[in-house]
């Protein structure tokens, strides 16, 4: 039996909340991968947030491109790696763009002080869109067998 996701079952389980671990290609180096909030919709672009300044937006910029993937940490395990161009790099919007992932990683009231207690560092924040293009996925919960 396929441990592999549909496409309805991949785009849902990245549309829901995780940690993504964003992966950007650099000269001379393996890439930079670290842990991003990030949003989806089905059918829709990968959004990720982060400073204008920062090595990442720099490598984002120069790349062109970036791989994603989100995970559950307990069993079953999934996972869905995205991979695909960049669209769009933009001023990050506070209210379009920072409250909304704030909610969404902290919930409402959590959210709305994390952006009062970060705004005046992350006025320079960027908004990255991507394209999905390439998708490998693993659902264990199709052949999982619980003792």
């Amino acid at each position: 039996m396929s441990t592999a996701m549909t496409k309805q079952e991949r785009e849902s389980f990245l549309a829901d909340l995780h940690v993504g671990i964003i992966s950007v290609a650099e000269d001379g180096r393996g890439p930079l991968t670290v842990p991003i909030w990030c949003s989806y919709e089905p059918g829709g672009e990968v959004r990720v947030v982060t400073g204008g300044t920062s090595r990442k937006a720099q490598l984002l910029r120069t790349a062109r491109r970036f791989s994603l993937c989100a995970q559950t940490e307990t069993p079953p395990y999934k996972y869905v790696s995205v991979e695909g161009p960049i669209v769009a790099i933009e001023q990050a919007n506070l209210e379009r763009d920072r409250r909304p992932l704030a909610h969404r990683y902290f919930g409402v009231r959590a959210g709305d002080q994390y952006i009062e207690r970060t705004r005046a560092e992350t006025v320079e924040n960027v908004l990255v869109r991507m394209r999905p293009e390439r998708w490998l996925t693993v659902d264990y919960g199709k052949v999982w067998r619980s003792s």
